[in-house]
Order: structure tokens, then sequence, then C-alpha cells
């Protein structure tokens, strides 16, 4: 039987959610809809779902919280898009920094979010697109890291692995496969995000802040992405094919 993608929206506005699961029914996806945290995690138990449209304004739990709750526990993986209130370039950011993988602005066009979340569910079932990559499958190390690239695992030298989201995941593997090659914010973004850049858009500023932490990088003196001025940022270090992970 052909997988039909299973969409659940957690949105506090009846309206909203009863109007954005209908619309997504009708263009062939899967729904479910929540009106609060506490149902999406009785849910999410129970039933494994393919991207997430969470709002960031409810009571409660905002999504905000809810997000960094996924991101943290056993769905980690699942893709989220997130729905903001009005155009606030703070709340963007805080999104994207608790692992959210895209953002629609309220009010949006049904279409414009069918079309975003089609987009994600692409973007973390594959590569970027125009990226010429190594072999899939392969144990990329450099530094006193290795990346699985077939469990999608950042491994330590002592083997102890370091969970990264589906966004941090693509972006240090466009590094990985274009290493010592300043890339800049423009190409990044629509490697990662298969997206142009907004002249005011810092969610690579901010994967690039998140992926720092993740490889213990001093932003002040990184060792591993280096950001050349006026230009973008550039993976430093050589990286090793050490073949089949184990």
């Amino acid at each position: 039987m052909e997988h039909v993608d299973h969409i659940l929206i957690v949105d506090d506005d009846r309206e909203i959610r009863e109007l954005v699961g209908n619309y997504l029914k009708k263009n062939g996806l899967r729904t479910t809809v929540v009106a609060d945290g506490r149902q999406m995690r009785t849910f999410l138990e129970s039933t494994p779902v393919d991207l997430i449209v969470l709002d960031i304004m409810m009571p409660g739990d905002d999504g905000l919280a809810l997000c960094r709750e996924i991101r943290a526990g056993k769905h980690k993986a699942t893709p989220v898009l997130m729905l903001t209130a009005r155009n606030d370039e703070t709340d963007r950011i805080i999104g994207l920094e608790m692992g959210a993988d895209d953002y629609l602005v309220k009010p949006f066009a049904a279409r414009e979010l069918l079309a975003r979340i089609n987009a994600v569910l692409r973007r973390t079932r594959m590569l970027p697109p125009n990226l010429v990559v190594s072999e899939s499958g392969r144990m990329l190390a450099f530094g006193r890291w290795r990346l699985d690239t077939s469990a999608r695992h950042l491994l330590d030298e002592d083997g102890t692995m370091v969970a990264l989201s589906g966004a941090e995941y693509r972006l240090l593997r466009v590094f990985l496969d274009h290493p010592q090659r300043v890339l800049n914010r423009d190409q990044l973004l629509n490697l990662t995000q298969g997206r142009d850049a907004d002249l005011f858009d810092r969610s690579i500023d901010l994967l690039v802040s998140r992926l720092r932490q993740r490889l213990l990088d001093d932003a002040r003196e990184p060792a591993y992405i280096k950001t050349v001025r006026s230009e973008g940022y550039v993976f430093s270090l050589p990286v090793e094919v050490l073949g089949e992970p184990s």
C-alpha cells in the first residue's frame, strides 16, 4: 500500500485547525488535529506522524516549549513547521533555535502551507537538491568527530552519540561534502532548506551557531566552521571517508 503522509496539526484555534486539516485532506494527506500540548503528547504516544504543524501562541505550553520537548524526546527526528501569529523575527529566530524546520506567518494561504509541508518532507527524505555528495552510507571523519551518514549519527572520539536535528544534519552534510570551500548564506539556505534567502533571514546563522554548539566549537575562535567576513562560512578541516559504518 502506498504511504500517505500523516500531518499532526496543533493549534488552539478550532477554525484554523479544521480549515487546515480539511484542506490538507483534500490534497491527499492524512491529518489529525489537536488543540494543545496535552492532546499532542497523548496522540504521539500511540501514533507516529510524518510532520507536525505547531502554532506558537497557545495557552499552557506554547509552541516553542513543545518544539523543544519534541526535539528532546523520541520523536526528535519528526519535522516541525511552526506557525507564528505575527511577522515577528524574534518568534522565527527562537523557533529555529528550538529546532523547527520551517515557519509560516499567520494569516497564510492554505496553498502556501501545503507547499511548505511538501518541501520540508522532501528535504527530510533526501539529500539537499543540487548537491554533489559522497556516497551515502559512509562514515565521515573530521577532527575529533565522525558522522555516520546512514544512521545520521554524530559520534565523538569516545563513540558517544550527539543528537542532531534534521536541519543540523543537512547543514553539517553540506559542509562535509564541500570542505575548505567558502559557501555564502544564499547557497547554504538553498541547499539545506530549498528556498531562496530573504534579506533578513537569519536561519542559516542560527543553524551554524547551533551546529557549532554540537561540535563544541568556540564561536570566537572556531576550529571547524569559520566565518568569512562579507562572504559566508567555510568548513576549515579536511574530511576523510572511512568506509561503511560498523
